[in-house]
């Protein structure tokens, strides 16, 4: 352990907030709710709740009784536990920078929404015209205007990720707002952090809590929460579940230990892991509710919507009476009217859609799309939309930040233990330096095709990394660093040792859990062949399916190789040195005899 002069958190509950903060993200609003509706709520909460007993908890507890016992970032902390594995943390910092220069590019995107709010109409409520002032743009006509928002005026998207384009302006100054915001919250280290938790912590629950209160009292919320809870057989279920717990809970990336680091030796961080875990856990729950009631609410207003479309063209083409057709028994009307005047209809046939309640609940989106476009969606439909708009990309924001100061402090902890460069740099200058190089590679993220190379590192650069950090961390401690040392450890922290509940869990269990995921996601890779992304079309004013061309699939490669491969390089060269150092002894004995 390092001396006690290093910085710790003014009280345990900072540290609680510190971590909720990190590990309650964009992944618990747009991410869980997806694959709940992919897999039914029902059918994915058994697999999701069992996982998070047998794999996400005992993790959490295992990174944070590292940090506390070690008190150094990441490199120190597993260079400490062997000096072979200093590349366990060094990949840590690697997949940590990877994830902060893409992942502030979303606090920038909700920033660009928020300052868009503040109008009379919110301007994706409808389409703009053309340059004629007498049509629609033919874009927007051909998708919609949330669609046309995000693609045109928030991206400027080009048509394939070949096409470059240059910096958008307004992207970019959003990005260097959310780089100050960022830089101001972890400028003085746990002295700003502790601070900022308070607020990024609490507020999105807030948020969460209006948005459910207003969601539960909208027309069709029901429908969605029905939907929600209705269970689908999908063995892929237990697959999403693992890794959803995993990743939501920010294991491997370094973070926790490195909040763990700055808490004063006998803290309790066995309950506070429990506390954390489930805690993120129920808002991934509770957020789905949020989401699954406006999404209700969206669904069964297009639905709605639909039928009137069709009742209006059958009343209007057949010259019948406003109140002739029930919208409850339009397809008995439909199947009526191309019977009885099979010409007549055949005019209209092509306008026919389709409208169908459970197809509209059915489209499953997540991500950016879930966030950005569906939720836009609902908030224009909803009255005091700018008010709704402003809460919840604000909450959006501060789930961001509140995650990046984890993933920062994840680079920044470990640098600041290194004595070389502290002795060079002041904190705050090492912390600018850190922040402004990820602004000026995250600015590429701004350029017309950005949005392709957001989606390429938001694939592939930490999911198959910190598998691998995880499942090599796991190793370490129980049959490296040994399980019973590691227990003795705990036990000086807390005063006893762990319940057999997380040894088992720890020796057996997690590892074959985390194999399996890592066999799983190498087999998907090679069976899906060619990597692909969705491109929007203009013409067709909806994304189409592209491969990769070469060049992105050479940095796939590389943001797959680049953290895994400290590993192994690390304990090469640390080998090498000790085999120099020994070579050296040797000629010193063979000396002095």
């Amino acid at each position: 352990m390092v001396e006690d002069s290093r910085p710790s958190w003014e009280n345990p509950m900072q540290f609680v907030l510190a971590c909720v903060s990190y590990a309650v993200g964009l992944g618990n609003v747009w991410r869980f709710p997806y694959l709940c509706q992919m897999h039914g709520g029902g059918g994915f909460l058994i697999p999701y709740l069992i996982m998070l007993v047998v794999e996400g908890l005992p993790l959490f507890y295992l990174e944070l009784a590292i940090g506390q016992h070690m008190r150094q970032g990441s490199i120190g902390a597993w260079s400490a536990i062997n000096p072979y594995l200093g590349g366990v943390g060094i990949a840590s910092v690697v997949v940590s920078i990877f994830l902060t220069i893409y992942y502030n590019v979303i606090n920038a995107w909700s920033f660009w929404y928020i300052f868009h709010s503040f109008q009379g109409t919110l301007p994706w409520v409808e389409c703009p015209l053309s340059s004629n002032l007498t049509t629609y743009v033919p874009e927007c006509e051909k998708s919609s205007s949330t669609d046309y928002f995000w693609y045109r005026e928030t991206l400027n998207i080009s048509s394939s990720i070949e096409d470059h384009g240059g910096i958008q302006m307004g992207q970019a100054l959003c990005l260097v707002l959310s780089w100050m915001v960022v830089y101001l919250c972890v400028l003085r280290g746990t002295e700003a952090t502790g601070k900022v938790v308070y607020f990024t912590a609490t507020f999105p629950y807030l948020v969460m809590i209006i948005y459910l209160i207003r969601g539960a009292t909208l027309h069709g919320a029901l429908n969605g929460l029905k939907y929600m809870f209705t269970p689908k057989v999908d063995p892929k279920a237990w697959i999403d579940a693992a890794t959803q717990i995993l990743f939501s809970l920010g294991l491997g990336c370094g973070s926790l230990i490195a909040f763990a680091s700055y808490n004063h030796h006998n803290n309790n961080f066995e309950k506070q892991a429990i506390v954390v875990s489930l805690i993120n856990s129920g808002t991934s729950i509770f957020a789905s509710l949020v989401t699954f009631s406006i999404y209700g609410f969206k669904a069964t207003f297009n639905y709605e919507s639909c039928l009137d479309r069709m009742q209006l063209l059958l009343i209007n083409t057949f010259d019948l009476t406003e109140d002739s057709i029930k919208t409850d028994h339009l397809d008995d009307w439909i199947s009526h009217l191309n019977a009885s005047f099979p010409d007549k209809f055949a005019t209209i046939s092509s306008q026919i859609e389709g409208c169908d309640l459970k197809s509209e609940l059915d489209t499953a989106v997540e991500g950016t799309g879930l966030a950005f476009i569906v939720y836009s969606e609902a908030i224009k439909n909803m009255g005091l939309s700018q008010l709704w708009s402003v809460l919840y990309f604000s909450m959006l924001l501060m789930l961001g930040i509140g995650s990046m100061l984890g993933n920062v402090a994840a680079i920044i902890t470990p640098l600041r233990d290194s004595a070389f460069l502290t002795r060079h740099f002041q904190k705050e200058t090492l912390t600018g330096m850190i922040c402004l190089f990820c602004c000026l590679v995250g600015l590429s993220f701004t350029t017309r095709s950005g949005n392709y190379w957001f989606s390429i590192f938001n694939d592939y650069a930490a999911t198959f990394s910190l598998l691998f950090i995880v499942l090599i961390e796991i190793i370490t401690v129980c049959y490296v660093y040994g399980l019973k040392k590691f227990e003795k450890d705990i036990e000086l922290m807390i005063g006893h040792r762990p319940h057999w509940y997380w040894k088992i869990t720890w020796s057996v269990i997690s590892p074959f859990l985390i194999i399996g995921l890592f066999i799983f996601f190498i087999a998907d890779y090679i069976m899906n062949g060619t990597p692909t992304y969705q491109a929007w079309d203009s013409d067709l004013g909806k994304t189409v399916t592209k491969e990769y061309p070469p060049f992105a699939q050479v940095v796939i490669g590389l943001l797959l190789v680049t953290s895994m491969i400290c590993v192994p390089l690390v304990a090469l060269i640390t080998f090498i040195k000790k085999k120099k150092e020994q070579a050296k002894e040797s000629k010193r004995s063979t000396k002095v005899c």
